[in-house]
C-alpha cells in the first residue's frame, strides 16, 4: 500500500518555505482570535497556493486560529501569510474586543433583583 501525498506529514522545512524565511511580520502579530475576511478584490495570479487557500476559506469571518486549522499550518505561519494579505488589501481584519476594565456589579445586581422579582 502506498501513501498518497495528502496522507504524508509535511516536513519541518515546509513552514519556513511557505513564509519565505520570515518568522514575523515586523508589526504586532495578529491575535489568534482576530477575525479575518476576504475583500471583493480579484485574486492576483501571482499568489502562492497558501495565500489562495486562505482567501478561499475567508469568504466569511474566520479567526486566525480557524484559518490555521483549515490550512493545517501553525498559527505563527498563518499570521505571516495573513499580514501579507492585509498589506496587499486582499483581506480585512477585525481585532478582538478588549476585555472590559471594570464591570459595574451594582447594575448586574439590580438586573438580577428585577428578574427574580418577576418570577
Amino acid at each position: 500500500m502506498t501513501d498518497s501525498p495528502e496522507d504524508r506529514t509535511p516536513s519541518a522545512v515546509r513552514p519556513y518555505v511557505i513564509t519565505r524565511g520570515r518568522s514575523d511580520t515586523g508589526k504586532e502579530p495578529l491575535a489568534w482570535e482576530t477575525l479575518v475576511m476576504a475583500t471583493d478584490a480579484a485574486f492576483p495570479p501571482s499568489l502562492q497556493p497558501e495565500h489562495h487557500r486562505i482567501l478561499t476559506h475567508c469568504q466569511g469571518l474566520l479567526s486566525v486560529a480557524e484559518v490555521a486549522a483549515h490550512l493545517g499550518q501553525p498559527p505563527s505561519v498563518v499570521q505571516v501569510l495573513l499580514s501579507d494579505l492585509v498589506e496587499w488589501g486582499l483581506i480585512v481584519i477585525r481585532p478582538p474586543i478588549p476585555p472590559a476594565g471594570h464591570t459595574d456589579v451594582t447594575m448586574l445586581r439590580k438586573v438580577l433583583h428585577g428578574l427574580e422579582s418577576r418570577l
